[in-house]
């Protein structure tokens, strides 16, 4: 079924303000040794962490009133940080609703405890393992990403998780193994799940993919908090994926089960229409949107307000990420 659901904004050409938001990447790039490397990334050797993640100090995040360490990471920040009321208010979780504060209002009915995450499909060692064990198996860092919705607003959101690489390697992939689909949580208590029609009649469990070399890269996080907390249900508690370079619809929420296939997978928007989203949904200004153009976002920060800035591509993060499309028809891939 083909979902339209109207936009209250569109960007007015005539709103163009200087991008003030981003910080040059270089020195990023050459704490994770990219800078200068020829050659592709080895997929399951992720980055050595101690040439990447320069901690400043360390804090704590309680989850189910359980305490666990993290280390702030200075080489992932952007600035403003959109404010947490904001982030926690405004957001997709169809599950719970269509519109932008139904997942606030609705999504306390979301049961994260137990929970644990399957890793099958074309692996050598097929993985069960509880949120519990996760925690203490993987060190949580805070990084500060640069959300882009394909909607074209935006928000800065302090985010604290660990490297999706990291619990990929468990399972040992196969070399058969190209791509990689997340699955959401279905719950019959999901007002969506009870009545379709507040969801648009999205068919659940919700879907999406990455290319396993995407998910393999050191940005591309699992997330189990935001703002020194601990995940909100709205923000896709207890465990979402967060792909800074894509539209936020890639970065799944409420993860149950991670398979990695040979084949790429159709993910629930390619289903609802694949004329508007494109398995990849890579950050691109220069590709618009079938009903808006992507050349700029609207910037949610601090105030009532709002800033129309110009979006970079890949999201900012082109230095690190661009070399995976090198050779990729970006408007056919989209």
């Amino acid at each position: 079924m083909r979902i339209k659901i109207k936009k209250k904004y569109e960007i007015s050409e005539n709103l163009t303000t200087p991008q003030t938001i981003y910080k040059h990447r270089r020195q990023i790039l050459k704490t994770m040794g990219i800078l200068g490397l020829g050659g592709a990334l080895d997929l399951f050797n992720p980055l050595n962490a101690k040439d990447i993640n320069k901690q400043v100090h360390t804090q704590t995040i309680d989850i189910k009133n359980t305490p666990y360490p993290y280390t702030t990471n200075p080489n992932y920040s952007q600035t403003p940080i959109t404010p947490y009321a904001k982030a926690s208010t405004y957001n997709n979780f169809y599950e719970f609703g269509l519109q932008k504060d139904d997942p606030y209002h609705r999504a306390k009915v979301l049961q994260t405890s137990p929970w644990s995450v399957v890793i099958d499909g074309e692996v050598h060692q097929e993985i069960t393992i509880s949120l519990e064990d996760i925690l203490k198996k993987f060190p949580l860092q805070e990084r500060i990403y640069h959300l882009r919705c394909v909607e074209a607003w935006s928000m800065n959101i302090p985010w604290i998780g660990f490297e999706l690489g990291s619990l990929l390697a468990l399972s040992r992939p196969k070399g058969n193994a190209k791509f990689v689909l997340f699955q959401t949580a279905v719950q019959e208590q999901m007002p969506a799940v009870k009545n379709p029609a507040l969801g648009g009649y999205i068919k659940f469990p919700y879907q999406e993919g990455l290319r396993l070399d995407e998910a393999m890269c050191p940005l591309t996080l699992l997330a189990v908090g935001m703002y020194g907390k601990e995940l909100p249900p709205q923000n896709g508690a207890p465990l979402r994926l967060v792909v800074p370079w894509k539209y936020g619809f890639k970065s799944i929420k409420s993860i149950v089960r991670i398979t990695l296939v040979e084949t790429m997978p159709t993910s629930t928007w390619m289903r609802l229409d694949p004329s508007e989203y494109g398995f990849y949904a890579n950050v691109n200004p220069q590709v618009a949107h079938p009903r808006w153009s992507q050349a700029k976002e609207r910037f949610m920060g601090e105030g009532f307000g709002f800033s129309y800035i110009p979006t970079q591509m890949f999201n900012g993060y082109s230095e690190v990420v661009g070399r995976l499309y090198a050779k990729m028809d970006l408007k056919k891939n989209f």
